[in-house]
């Protein structure tokens, strides 16, 4: 019986999870609606709640923005609006910050996060999977003598929490498996094994 028992909470606990997180997101976005002029909303126009609706429309928005800040009218548009934000003393230092990490992460053009690392930490001997950031720049990497790139080791189970760290190139390993595998590995606390893709490689040259 317990074995039984454990094996139906296996099966019903991701999904419950899975559902439980969507639900939230679909329930957050319709808060959105609350903005919306009471005569424009679906209760009023159809009669009717449609969950997810607050999904559809945030999209909508989002894809819409993108549009317009994709022309030469709407990149001048978002030049005026972060040149007001950028006076505005505690929104610039919070808005600048983020819109840095976001460009880093988002970008197309970025190596961020698309390499994953096996480094020692915290000790030598000790190893766990990091996550390439780029390469020091700035003060730090004026002290720095040899070649050094920037990690990210992400805890687990929670991989949004970790620590930043410059090592020497030659000190790490390049994994052949994807971001996704490796946080399937962290976050599962090695639960989860990646296939023969997770075979770790000499580094390569890493691209800046």
């Amino acid at each position: 019986m317990k074995k039984y028992f454990i094996t139906g909470l296996l099966i019903w606990i991701p999904l419950a999870i899975t559902f439980m997180v969507i639900a939230w997101i679909v329930s957050t976005l319709d808060r959105i609606l609350l903005w919306v002029p009471e005569h424009w909303q679906p209760k009023v126009l159809l009669g009717l709640d449609i969950p997810g609706i607050g999904v559809a429309v945030t999209l909508l928005i989002i894809l819409a923005t993108g549009l317009v800040g994709a022309n030469v009218l709407g990149q001048r548009v978002v030049q005026l609006w972060e040149g007001i934000l950028a006076r505005i003393p505690v929104v610039k230092s919070i808005y600048s910050s983020v819109k840095q990490v976001s460009d880093t992460l988002f970008s197309s053009s970025s190596h961020a996060f698309r390499k994953a690392l096996l480094i020692q930490y915290p000790r030598e001997g000790a190893w766990t999977i990091a996550f390439l950031t780029g390469k020091p720049g700035g003060a730090a990497a004026r002290h720095l003598v040899g070649d050094y790139i920037s990690v990210y080791v992400p805890t687990t189970p929670n991989p949004t929490s970790g620590f930043f760290l410059m090592v020497p190139r030659t000190d790490v390993i390049e994994l052949e498996m994807s971001v996704d595998e490796a946080l399937k590995y962290i976050i599962s606390m090695g639960v989860v094994t990646p296939g023969k893709k997770g075979e770790a490689a000499l580094l390569a040259p890493l691209e800046s």
